[in-house]
Order: structure tokens, then sequence, then C-alpha cells
């Protein structure tokens, strides 16, 4: 599905919660009649021959158990909904449940008291001559391969604990901030009252646990989570044993309490709430938000989440989402194809493969003595596959990887099994390593021993026993060094070292790479990338069937949803992804909406040549020409002297826009801009783009408010870049649009190569298109259709949209611009013409509502002033 307009979100909603509403109406009539005492059903029975009674005791059991079933679903939906309507209106209930809080809180607090009190009068044990907090670095034991149950018990209280999922809708999108206003506009609808909603986010936005957060990257923050969940299950097992010997105290998660979790689930079942009110909400009743509103899923009616939770499998399962029979909507799913790959695709460099190798030596040999024999087995097959990683990219994991240089650079493409057997890794099996990995949680433990022996900032011993440990810190401070030598030469301060440290952990990293190997041999492939030295070089998988991650989805659920505001081309979604998962293209049908705005609101134009009838076309072999460069800044001069307020150009790449910025600089045409336009430029770094663009809104303001010279603002902003996604350019924020040459993908690329040929052998011809050549067109045509689609974001905006290049008037990309854009393109051979239309554009709509007139205003006389360049 392709909207153009703003409540596309919302009217999606309301028409799937419409649809949710009139089938439960529906079903529970069906059920009502069927639960109504009702004669023999003789009469419904085939006349001609009465059945057998081995036939009609069949049937009439059939019918009992169904009428049962029903009964007992009926009864436990009745009682859902009597408790949730009755903590929806029984607000003594919520105060009871606080002071009972207040309660256990204060029991708890007299209870630490009492045992630091005794544990003052003896003497803390020391077990086998290990450190009081280093004992939960040890590896627990690994019982077997097959074992499918954790022994913590865990799993066991969820089954006992699991319920029934109702027919719901899953909404996803793609940031958390469009999820959060996406909930906001919910709760101002009509079905903000009495539906019930649940948001799930990752840890990282959900935690309240302070400690946990302060670990700032996710991978930590998960690993540290699900430490604290085990140490709470081996603390109750502990407290049943009083008389054996008392082990080390581990860390719990005060928040994570079923009690209060449950407590949570209910007030968000009963009123609607976004992810930042959740954790409020979090904080004050001491829950878990995480866990709290994965407890809410199944009675809830709507979910809505990222689509990177919903499209990984291993995630869905975790936070308990059932996709059987339920309805799925992707919201800005433009990208969804390239969000697939990179969540199924994994990249690790040679340093991050060296580090790991020491640490987990390191380890292995610091507490040798206390493993069990099949962690060490596991533990030994790991470095193992580190050492033959680490020889494919030329080195060798013993040495700095940073001074080992690389023989042949270049970059080279395996497939899965050619690179198993060419690093001679094809005998371990590698989902057995990435299930141990995963269950013994040893790139925590890692972790922790390495933030605790590693850093400048711990205080290490160096004794007979941790001097081998020494070794470890000596390494990773050459690795630093090594990574810094083009840098300078004075050494970063000891808290910069210990928090790269704490954010570094390469073992989490290589673990996706292992799991990203198990996918089948034709679907993707492994890319070494040889640099300088084995340090910069890398490994990286790379997905080349995404079908095969979405096939599930779309099995499982009623109904898939794709929408988005600029999803043309959606020859992509339908070939590559829908018909490759195995759905049957009846199945698929496509609806494609109109812009809400009035035609006269907006003008597309296609600019052939520029104003000394230089023809614009902006391939990679002359874009680079001063003449080219020369005409895209007189065609921007002209334009910024009769568009008012804010006038944005998008440019192919970074690298080109820096180009061109410093040929006007050369030329004088920047300084000609100047003083029509204040330029801004978009920042690489994402944490800059704020301030640029309140700084670009606050001058375009003040021109229009004060008048003069100066009459707006001019940003250059790149393709693909910060500003071509998610940012509105309203109203005069935007109201010329101007995209320079076409931004095509970079077809030197391995990775794309490998794409293209795999697309030529696996998917037909489409009109008489090559599938590669298809995709190099889809994928410049997405990111043009994304960045001039900022412009128009409201009913009453307007704005104008220049593309310059007389390639888009070639009939292949001129019919894979939007609809509501396509319908009202003007193609202009000569600059002139376009000129005027322009000009005419933005004197209709600064008349005057009042008089139907023109009124006076200083910049209405630049045309006159400032005749063609």
């Amino acid at each position: 599905m392709s909207t153009g307009f703003r409540g596309k979100s919302l009217s999606l909603i309301c028409g799937a919660l419409s649809w949710l509403r009139d089938w439960q109406e529906k079903r529970r009539q069906e059920e009502e009649q069927l639960l109504r005492p009702q004669r023999a059903r003789a009469d419904s029975a085939d006349t001609a021959g009465q059945p057998d009674w081995v036939t009609a005791f069949v049937q009439e059991k059939q019918e009992r158990d169904r009428v049962d079933r029903l009964k007992e679903e009926h009864i436990r939906r009745k009682k859902r909904e009597d408790a949730l309507e009755k903590i929806r209106h029984n607000v003594q209930l919520k105060y009871a449940a606080k002071r009972k809080r207040c309660e256990e809180d204060e029991a708890k607090r007299l209870l630490q008291l009492s045992k630091e009190a005794l544990s003052q009068g003896g003497g803390e044990g020391v077990l086998d001559q290990l450190d009081h907090n280093e004992e939960e670095l040890i590896l627990a034991e690994y019982e077997s391969d097959d074992e499918k149950k954790v022994v913590s018990g865990l799993e066991d209280d969820d089954d006992d604990l699991e319920e029934e999922h109702v027919t719901k809708i899953y909404y996803c999108s793609r940031t958390h901030s469009q999820l959060s206003q996406f909930v906001r506009e919910v709760q101002k609808s009509p079905f903000g009252k009495d539906t019930r909603l649940v948001s799930l986010g990752s840890r990282q936005n959900l935690c309240v646990n302070e400690e946990v957060r302060r670990l700032g990257a996710l991978q930590l923050i998960n690993d540290r989570c699900m430490e604290m969940q085990k140490n709470k299950h081996e603390k109750k097992s502990d407290e049943e044993n009083e008389g054996k010997k008392r082990r080390v105290s581990r860390t719990v998660c005060p928040f994570y309490s079923y009690e209060q979790m449950q407590f949570l689930r209910d007030e968000v079942l009963v009123e609607v709430k976004d992810i930042e009110q959740l954790v409020s909400l979090g904080r004050e009743t001491k829950a878990c938000p995480y866990y709290g509103s994965r407890f809410a899923i199944p009675a809830a009616q709507l979910v809505v989440l990222p689509y990177q939770m919903l499209l990984h499998e291993p995630t869905r399962n975790a936070a308990g989402i059932k996709l059987k029979d339920q309805i799925v909507i992707i919201d800005e799913a433009h990208n969804l194809i390239d969000t697939i790959t990179c969540i199924h695709s994994a990249e690790v460099s040679g340093s991050q493969l060296c580090c790991a190798h020491s640490q987990l030596s390191q380890y292995m040999e610091r507490y040798r003595k206390r493993l069990k024999a099949k962690n060490l087995m596991y533990i030994k097959q790991i470095l193992y596959l580190l050492e033959r990683f680490v020889a494919m990219l030329g080195g060798n994991v013993n040495q700095n990887p940073g001074c080992q240089a690389v023989s042949q650079t270049g970059t080279v493409l395996k497939t899965i099994n050619d690179f198993l057997f060419q690093s001679q890794t094809d005998n371990i099996n590698l989902f057995k390593v990435q299930r141990y990995c995963e269950k013994s949680l040893i790139s925590r433990k890692l972790f922790g021993f390495v933030e605790r022996y590693g850093g400048p900032a711990s205080a290490v011993k160096i004794n007979k026993e941790n001097q081998k440990v020494a070794g470890l810190q000596n390494f990773l401070l050459t690795l630093q060094q090594g990574s810094d030598k083009e840098g300078t030469p004075q050494s970063p301060p000891v808290e910069a070292e210990h928090d790269q440290l704490r954010t570094a952990s390469p073992l989490m990293q290589i673990e996706g790479f292992l799991s990203a190997l198990t996918n089948a041999n034709q679907d993707g492939r492994v890319i070494f990338n040889r640099q300088g030295t084995v340090g910069q070089s890398s490994l990286k998988f790379l997905l080349l069937n995404p079908a095969v991650h979405f096939a599930k989805v779309v099995e499982e659920c009623r109904a898939v949803i794709i929408a988005g505001g600029t999803m043309q081309p959606v020859a992509d979604f339908r070939e590559q992804l829908l018909c490759c998962a195995g759905v049957d293209p009846a199945r698929i049908v496509e609806f494609s909406c109109g812009h809400v705005i009035p035609p006269e609101n907006i003008l597309p134009l296609i600019l052939c040549s520029g104003p000394s009838n230089q023809e614009l076309e902006f391939t990679y072999q002359t874009r680079d020409l001063p003449q080219m460069m020369d005409e895209t800044g007189r065609i921007l001069c002209n334009l910024c002297n009769v568009i008012p307020g804010g006038v944005v150009c998008f440019f192919p790449s970074y690298e080109y826009e820096k180009q061109v910025y410093g040929h006007w600089e050369k030329t004088g045409l920047l300084s000609r801009l100047s003083a029509k336009k204040k330029i801004f430029q978009e920042p690489k770094k994402a944490n800059q783009v704020e301030q640029v663009l309140v700084e670009y809104a606050k001058c375009i303001k003040r021109c229009s408010q004060t008048g003069g010279q100066m009459t707006g603002a001019l940003l250059l902003s790149v393709v693909g870049g910060k500003m071509s996604e998610g940012i509105n350019f309203s109203d005069d924020l935007g109201r010329c649009v101007i995209m320079v040459g076409m931004p095509y993908p970079n077809i030197r690329s391995p990775e794309l190569q490998e794409k293209m040929t795999w697309l030529d052998k696996t998917m037909p011809r489409a009109g008489g298109q090559a599938p590669s050549r298809v995709l190099i067109e889809n994928l410049c045509m997405k990111a043009v259709n994304q960045s001039i689609g900022r412009a128009i974001r409201h009913q009453q905006d307007f704005a104008s949209i220049v593309l310059l290049d007389h390639r888009y008037a070639r009939p292949a990309i001129f019919n894979k611009l939007p609809q509501w854009i396509r319908e009202r393109t003007q193609v202009k051979p000569a600059f002139g013409s376009a000129f005027a239309e322009l000009r005419k554009v933005r004197t209709r709509h600064i008349l005057c509502p009042a008089t139907n007139t023109v009124p006076h205003c200083p910049c209405l006389d630049l045309f006159q002033a400032f005749p063609l360049e």
C-alpha cells in the first residue's frame, strides 16, 4: 500500500480497528448462537440416509467439545474484561496496591539491615581462593546440547502463566519516536478509550534499573538483565538450603517482581500509554516495563513495536509474539528489504577477532580448573574458529593485528560452504556453538572478566595467580596504540579507555557472525575485505535473499499490510519479498491513493537544461566537469531569487556536495547565493543535525518577519543522509526541493554486484529488462521519492519540486515517480519556461485572501532586480 498524506498511519489503524471490532462482534454473536440450547441437529443432517451410530457419536462428541471450548474461552474473556473494567473504574485498588508496595519495600529494608547486622559478627569465607565478586564470572555447567529446558525454571513458570492470545493487530514502524507519535494519535482517536494497546521496545528504551542502563550498549544491557534474572532464581534455591555452605551473594533486579509486573500489565491494558508513559509507570510501581509490557501481549488488541523486533525471529519468540492468524501492519516500509538484509547480516573486524581470541584465552587459563569439560570443549572450538578466521584475513591471532600488514588487499566474495571449507572449520557444528553461546552467556562472562582485569582503571595485583591476566591488559593497550597510530601520539585519558572497554565486547559481535553462517548456502555470501592491516580488514556476511526470513511472517499471519508514504516503485516488494517468500500472486493486492493537497499546491518540474543551455546529465563521467557545477550554481541562484523561505537541495553524496561547495567558493557563486539565502550544510554527525535544523528554521522565520534582501535559507543535503528521511520540511521550511542528478548506487560495490548477479540468476526478466538493471533504477528512485516527499506535509502546504537531469523524463524513470507527483509533473527542455512557471506559482500563493490582490512586499521586485543568471 502506498499513500501520500499525513494521516496515513491513523487511517490505517482506524480501518484495521474497525474491522477488528466488527469481527469480534460477529464472533461473539456466533458463539452465543452455538451456546444456546438447541434441538437435535438431525434436521440438518442428510435426510437421504441417516448416519450410523458411530458416526453420530463422533459428530456429537466433536460438537460437545467445540461448545465446551467456546464456553471456556467465553468465561476466560469475560473474566479478563471484568477485571480490567474493575481496575479502570476503581481508583481505590490502585491506592491499595501502592500502599502494599510501600509496606513490602519497608519490610525488605528491615530484613536487609538485619542481615547486615548478623554478617558483621562473622567473617566472610573465601571460595577456592577467588575474590568475593569473581565467583559470578565462572561459567555454569553446560548440561547437554539437546537440553531444551533452562535449569533456572524460568521457562516452566512462563508455561504455567501462558495466556491465550486474542486476535490482534501488530503495528510496526521504524523508530521509537514514530511509534510514540502514533500512540498519541490513537489516544486522540475514537478508539482511544476502549482499545487495549501495549507498546513494546528494547531493554535500552524500557529498562528502569539505573545500574543496568549505565552499561549503554544494547547487548551489554541484554546480557546483564538475563544474568540478574538467573541470579534471582538461583537465590531462591540457595535460600531453601540454609544449612549448606553459603554462596556468594549475587545481584538481582529489584524491578523483576512478578506481582508488580502483573499490576503494571493491568495498568497498561486499562489505558493507552506510549513508551515514555510506560517507563514512568514502571518507575512509579517499581515494576519492569520491559517484561510487564510483554505480559500484556496476549490480552492486547493492538501491539505497537519497532519492526526490527517483529522481523527477527529469535527476538520475536523471546518477546512472546505469536503471529498465527493475526494482522500485521508494517508502516514506513519503503526500506523494508534493506532492513531485513541488515538485521540478518553481520560484520567483524580483524581487531575484534584477535581481541576476542586473546580475552577468551586469558579467561580459559584463569579458570581452567573451575570449568567443566563441556565448557572447555566449546571454548576451544570458539578459539579455533577465531584463529582460522584471522588466518583467512592473512594474519596471526598471537600478534598485534594493527602491526600485521596484509599482503594481498582487496575484496573477495565466497559462498558460505566455500568459506567454511577454506577456513577448515566445516567440521564444527555451528548450530551447537551458537546454542552454547546463547545458553552459557559466555560473552557476558567474558565482558565481566575484561571489565575486571583488562581496563587500566581497575586495580590488578600482579601475583602468581593472576600474573597471566596482565598479558591481557598489555595486549589491549597495544591494540589501542595500534589503532591510534595514525592519530596523535598522546594516549587518551584513563576514563576514556575504560569507557571504550565497557562498550567494546568483540565476542558479542562475533556471535552474530557465527549465527549468520548458519543460513542456507545459496542465500548469502561471505565477504573478505582485506585492507592495509589485519586489524583494518574484516569478514562480513551478506544476506542475498531477505524473503527466507520474511516467509514465516506471511505464512502465519491472517493478513500483512506493507504501507508507506513513498513506496514506489513497488516491484521490489512484490518480486523480491512476497513472491520469493511463496506468496500466491492472487493474494497480493496493491492500493495507492492520491494526495490531499489540491493540484495547484505542488509544481514538479523536470529540468533538462540550465540558463546557459547546458544539458543537465549528472553521470559519474560528467558531473565533475566545471561547466556542470557552474550550471548547477546558476540554477540555484535564479531559483533562490524568486522562491521565499527555505530551499532544500539534495546531492547524490557527501563527497559531491563538498566538491560542488568548494568549486562555488572559488568561482564566487557561493557569495552570490549567500546574498539571498543563508547557506547551511547537512552535517555527517547525527548529533549535529538537530542544531543545524534549529538554526535553519530560525533564519527562515527571522527573514520572513524582518523582510530585506535576505529572503530565507538554503540547505544543502544528501540523498540517503540524515535529512532525507524522517525530517518534515513543511510550510516555509521547504518551499522548493531541488534534486541534483540521479543518486544511483555505486555499481562498483562488490556487495551490489553480487546482489545483481544473484537477482539475474533467480528472478525472471521484467518488461525486457534484466532484474539487476531494475534493481539499480529502483534503488535510485526510492531514494529520490523519499527525499522529494519531505516538502508537502499537510493539506494546506505548497511547494515546488525541481529535478535537475534530463534522464528523469525517460518513461522507465518517469513512471517510477509517486503517482500524485507524476500526474502533475511538467518536463521543461529549456530553463526559461521552467523559471516562468516557478514565478507564477509563487505569485499565486502570496495573494491576499481578503482582496485577492498581491500585497506590496520588497521580495516582489526580485525578478526585475535579478534577471536570469
